[in-house]
């Protein structure tokens, strides 16, 4: 995955209480709900972390929304569980990405995605985890998201992962 170059006057933006979240419109009601009436209040409670993607009028082109989680020893495949104590295990959470409708198709989900992952990767460093899951609401977003390399976690086709090692390896490749 390569590195993120943002379009000309774009930048990332800790959400904040007065970004325009009300104006934003992906076409997914639940994408567009978390960020107009939970995102923040997430924020404040330290639950979660939203980041907002700007375009040059100060309106919000996309979003991802980062969390901790812990999944059971069970849930994830061998290859990843190998040699890992049998219990509940650490995790980084994508728990939302957005783009607004005005900018699908050109190219900004895989901009958010990959800035995602990076934050992911840089908090490892930190907040040790063994995987990055995330929960997909449609087909399409399934694809998307199968296309930079993850992985169903066993039994729960919608709910996918891409693991530390593998985390590790799309940033030495950028």
């Amino acid at each position: 995955m390569s590195g993120v170059k943002l379009p000309e006057g774009f930048g990332w933006q800790r959400l904040q209480r007065d970004h325009p979240r009300k104006q934003f419109s992906s076409g997914q009601s639940e994408v567009d709900d978390w960020l107009r009436t939970k995102a923040w209040q997430h924020q404040k409670k330290h639950l979660s972390v939203t980041k907002v993607l700007l375009d040059q009028v100060e309106q919000i082109a996309g979003y991802y929304t980062l969390a901790t989680g812990q999944v059971d020893f069970g849930d994830l495949p061998d290859d990843v569980t190998k040699r890992l104590p049998r219990r509940l295990l650490p995790v980084a959470l994508l728990a939302w990405l957005g783009v607004s409708s005005a900018y699908q198709s050109q190219g900004l989900g895989r901009l958010l995605l990959a800035q995602a992952l990076r934050d992911c990767y840089e908090a490892g460093g930190t907040f040790p985890f063994v995987a990055v899951i995330l929960d997909c609401l449609t087909d399409r977003a399934r694809s998307f998201y199968k296309r930079w390399d993850f992985e169903e976690l066993p039994g729960q086709p919608y709910r996918l992962f891409v693991s530390y090692q593998q985390l590790e390896a799309m940033m030495k490749d950028e």
